[in-house]
């Protein structure tokens, strides 16, 4: 690893959607001292959502080449929606493969989402859902065909979004929407989309009576840390980012 100023601990590289408000100033938080990002944009001009996101899928290779030779130890796909058109099977065959050519490893959202239920023992869950019905319908399938059990779906929408239905959302409709899964027979809930803001929620909730909470960025940021570490994922890694142990302080300067 060459000795850079900013990541004396590693460097990520962060493929994030075009609109998407999110996941920079999320990753800003979660990521701990040490460990730097370096983004780009995923791009399409696409008119419906489901096609830009197999365009996104398709640009996952492209995209890292805009990091030329910068010493990247890890890289982040930060669209959890583009694995749910591929599918966990497609998602696999792109990750391995870049992944051998590069020689880093390439944690997708979606994937980095299901090692955190799976370091959780989780096998019944929850889902809070900012997306279309079509798109959510989609998400249910993905995590079935990873072996969960989705028993429940609370959806948050924004009818008034000035820009972008899911990057306008804000914690109070987050919240709301999780609060109605508290007292489900759940193992663990899931916050669905890197566009949402999540950090203020999962905290707020860190102490409830409910089960474990996180989020597709929580889990992105949770795996790309430990990839970079080398540290196994298992249960207290994880509940210790689902209680804020890892980023809390951050999280409290930036408000």
């Amino acid at each position: 690893m060459a000795d850079l100023v900013y990541a004396k601990r590693g460097l990520v590289a962060v493929l994030t959607p075009q609109a998407n408000t999110t996941v920079e100033p999320e990753f800003a938080i979660l990521l701990p001292p040490g460990i730097a990002m370096l983004t780009t944009r995923l791009v399409s001009a696409r008119d419906s959502v489901e096609e830009r996101l197999m365009d996104y899928t398709h640009q996952i290779d492209a995209s890292l080449n805009h990091f030329a030779n910068a010493p990247i130890q890890a890289a982040a796909f930060a669209c959890t929606g583009a694995s749910y058109v591929a599918g966990r099977e497609r998602e696999t065959e792109i990750c391995d493969r870049l992944e051998l050519s590069r020689g880093y490893e390439i944690v997708t959202a979606a994937r980095a989402v299901t090692a955190s239920l799976q370091a959780l023992g989780a096998k019944t869950i929850g889902l809070v859902s900012p997306y279309s019905e079509t798109l959510t319908k989609a998400s249910v399938a993905y995590w079935q065909s990873a072996g969960f059990d989705v028993a429940q779906v609370a959806t948050v929408t924004n009818e008034a979004a000035d820009f972008h239905a899911i990057y306008s959302l804000n914690t109070d409709g987050s919240l709301a929407a999780l609060r109605t899964l508290e007292d489900k027979p759940l193992d663990a809930i899931v916050l669905l989309g890197t566009g949402m803001p999540t950090l203020r929620t999962i905290l707020d909730v860190a102490n409830w009576n409910g089960p474990p909470v996180t989020s597709s960025m929580l889990s992105l940021a949770w795996r790309v840390v430990l990839s970079i570490d080398v540290v196994a994922p298992d249960r207290d890694n994880m509940l210790a980012w689902t209680k804020g142990d890892e980023w809390r302080d951050r999280m409290a300067v930036l408000r």
